[in-house]
C-alpha cells in the first residue's frame, strides 16, 4: 500500500481479509475521482476493443481493470480473475486468495451519469487458476460491490449479513453505515429489460403479464417497472426498496443462460443478496449451489425480496396450460 492511513477500519473485517478489502477501497477512491471528472477528464466511454467473450470494453474498463490488479498484487491474493481478461493471473505466488472481479460494471452508462461499480468475490485459493473459482458460490469468503452514485458505497459480506460502508467525503475514509442490510419484503417494483419480452421463456412471460395486470390481475396490485441497465446500480436498489431483478435465459442466440457471469457477477451478488435475507436463483434453483464451468461462463439471474423471488421459480413449475392461460386463470397466484 502507498498510503499509511488506512481507508477503511471495522473490526467487522475479518483479519486475513482486511488487506485486501483495503486495497479494493484504495483503488476505488481514484476510481470514483476518475468517474467524477466526467466530460472534464479523459475520455472513458470509447471503446477501445473487445473483451474475451465479445462484449465492447470502454477505457475505464480497461484503466480500472489495470488499477486494481496493480493494488492487488501487494496483498495475499494469489489468482486474480477479471471480466475484462480472457484467464486468470498469477499476482502473488505465495497468495492464499482467489479474486474474481468485474472491474466496472455498467460500463455503458458511463457517459450519461448513471451510478456504475466494481463486483468482487474472494475465494481461498486451490493450487491452479480454474479450480479456485470454478466451485460453488456458497464457497465464497466474501462478495460484495462499490457503487459510484451520488454516495460512493462499499457494500459486503464475509457471511455473517450484508453490511455498507460509505466513502466520507469529508475524512476520505469509508464509514460504517449499515451492519446489517435487509431487503424489505413489500415493495412493488420490478425490474426487467421489458425489449427482449418476445424472447423470453413463457413461465417469466406469465409472471411479467401477471404483474402488469395490476389490480385487476392475479397479483390484485400495481407494480412499477425499473431498468437501469447496471447491475450494482439495480442491486443497490432492490437492497434498499426491495423489489425483485430478472436477467432470464432467452431463446436468442447466446442468451441461453442468460448474458451474466457466473463467477463475477451471479455469485458474489447472490451471496450478498442472501446474506441480506432476500433470495437469488436462476429462475428455478439457488445461485449459491451452482457453479460456473468456465471463467466466463454465464448464468441466468433473479434476486430479491424471497417472496417474490420464490414465487418467479413457482411458476416454472406451473404446467404448461397454466403459463400459457391469460392472467385471469391464474388464481393460485392471487396476492
Amino acid at each position: 500500500m502507498t498510503s499509511k492511513t488506512k481507508v477503511i477500519q471495522s473490526d467487522l473485517i475479518p483479519a486475513n481479509l482486511a488487506p485486501i478489502i483495503e486495497a479494493l477501497c484504495l483503488v476505488s477512491k481514484d476510481v470514483a475521482k476518475i468517474i467524477a471528472k466526467g466530460s472534464l477528464g479523459q475520455s472513458l466511454a470509447h471503446q477501445v476493443g473487445e473483451n474475451s467473450d465479445g462484449d465492447g470494453q470502454k477505457a475505464l474498463d480497461v484503466i480500472a481493470d489495470d488499477m486494481f490488479a496493480a493494488a492487488l498484487k501487494e496483498t495475499s491474493v494469489r489468482w486474480y480473475a477479471s471480466e475484462e481478461q480472457e484467464d486468470a493471473i498469477l499476482l502473488n505466488e505465495a497468495g492464499k486468495y482467489a479474486l474474481a472481479i468485474d472491474p466496472l460494471d455498467g460500463s455503458s452508462n458511463i457517459d450519461v451519469n448513471v451510478s456504475i461499480g466494481t463486483i468482487f468475490s474472494i475465494y481461498e485459493t486451490k493450487e491452479g487458476a480454474e479450480e479456485s473459482f470454478l466451485r460453488p458460490a456458497k464457497e465464497q469468503l466474501a462478495g460484495g460491490y462499490i457503487v459510484y452514485g451520488p454516495a460512493t458505497a462499499l457494500v459486503v459480506t464475509f457471511g455473517n449479513g450484508t453490511m455498507q460502508f460509505v466513502l466520507d467525503p469529508d475524512t476520505g475514509a469509508y464509514a460504517l453505515a449499515e451492519k446489517a442490510m435487509e431487503i424489505p419484503q413489500t415493495s412493488k417494483e420490478f425490474a426487467i429489460n421489458a425489449s427482449n419480452y418476445r424472447h423470453w421463456t413463457k413461465p417469466v412471460r406469465a409472471y411479467i403479464d401477471d404483474c402488469l395486470a395490476g389490480v385487476e390481475g392475479p397479483r390484485e396490485k400495481n407494480f412499477n417497472m425499473r431498468w437501469v441497465g447496471s447491475l450494482v446500480a439495480e442491486t443497490h436498489r432492490i437492497l434498499t426498496r426491495g423489489g425483485i431483478f430478472l436477467y432470464p435465459r432467452d431463446g436468442r442466440k447466446g442468451y441461453e443462460n442468460g448474458r451474466l457471469r457466473m463467477v463475477y457477477e451471479c455469485a458474489p451478488i447472490a451471496f450478498v443478496i442472501e446474506q441480506a435475507k432476500g433470495r437469488a436463483t436462476d429462475g428455478s434453483d439457488p445461485i449459491m449451489n451452482q457453479a460456473a464451468e468456465t471463467l466466463h461462463g454465464r448464468a441466468p439471474l433473479v434476486f430479491g425480496s424471497a417472496e417474490k423471488v420464490d414465487r418467479v421459480a413457482a411458476y416454472h413449475d406451473l404446467p404448461e396450460e397454466e403459463v400459457s392461460a391469460l392472467f385471469g386463470q391464474r388464481g393460485l397466484f392471487r396476492g
